[in-house]
């Protein structure tokens, strides 16, 4: 199945996505029960990272394929265009609140989230977590030399982490065969993490069309966390993050990808705020 650009607003042309359909039928997380605030679209699991840290032990002691959402604007308007990431967002474990104006916004329904929860965080909080508990990560995706090196860095602050295998493959220029043999060099690692940088959201659905196939407990999507953790890239201040404000410091970082990008989820945020004061009693 090769899926149109205007459904994802991705170019779903490349070979990462152009892959077979998962079946309608795939099997829910009902043992993983979560309560959940609906914002914008998204079910996003009333978690704090204590709490998050918890449940990625608990669905590596489970030892059954699955994987979980980091959400933030950007994939909220994904979303919203989209019919496939809305039954993508069926079949995850969960989906935290990866950005302020979730939260916010979950404040603003009087149904409020406990915390943020970045994906950036959890890496290095999964990472120190996997080291007590022995538990195998893999890194895949990024450029040329970042997840080998955002291994070594991570390796070195935790000196037990079970580092499993790191991959920095070319997703533009493989072929279907290319996957079926990344995914087996992955699964024969044995992993029990699976840290996959491949961008929005087509990190999510190469995870979600090859979950089962990896076999790996735990698989999610960290967007430029390898970076920021291999020093290619620095991560906003603290205040930045708490204020709501990485985006900007993303931005001035790399302003002609990521300009248009933010330009249109500040549209999307602006259309979303002011049709919730409209529907206002």
């Amino acid at each position: 199945m090769v899926l149109s650009h205007t459904d994802c607003h991705v170019d779903y042309s490349t070979p990462v996505v152009a892959l077979p359909p998962v079946p309608a039928a795939a099997p829910a997380d009902t043992d993983l029960a979560l309560e959940t605030v609906e914002v914008w679209g998204l079910h996003l699991a009333s978690l704090d990272t204590e709490a998050t840290l918890d449940l990625v032990d608990r669905m590596i002691r489970r030892g059954r394929p699955g994987f979980f959402i980091t959400a933030n604007l950007h994939y909220a308007r994904l979303t919203a265009g989209s019919q496939y990431l809305r039954e993508l967002n069926e079949r995850a474990a969960f989906m935290t609140a990866d950005g302020m104006p979730l939260v916010w916004q979950a404040r603003r329904q009087r149904q409020p989230l406990p915390q943020r929860v970045a994906g950036s965080d959890l890496v290095h909080l999964m990472c120190k977590q996997a080291a007590l508990r022995g538990h195998r990560v893999f890194f895949l995706g990024g450029d040329e030399g970042v997840a080998a090196e955002a291994a070594r860095r991570l390796k070195e602050k935790n000196p037990l982490l079970p580092v499993a295998g790191v991959a920095s493959p070319s997703f533009r220029e493989m072929s279907s065969q290319d996957h079926e043999a990344l995914v087996a060099r992955i699964r024969s690692t044995r992993p029990d993490i699976l840290f996959a940088a491949l961008g929005q959201p087509k990190g999510e659905v190469w995870l979600d069309h090859h979950c089962a196939a990896l076999g790996v407990p735990v698989c999610v999507q960290i967007g430029a966390s390898l970076d920021f953790i291999a020093g290619h890239a620095r991560r906003a201040p603290r205040w930045m993050q708490r204020s709501g404000l990485e985006w900007f410091h993303r931005m001035a970082g790399d302003p002609r990808r990521l300009a248009p990008r933010y330009f249109q989820d500040a549209l999307f945020l602006l259309r979303k705020v002011a049709g919730g004061w409209i529907r206002r009693p």
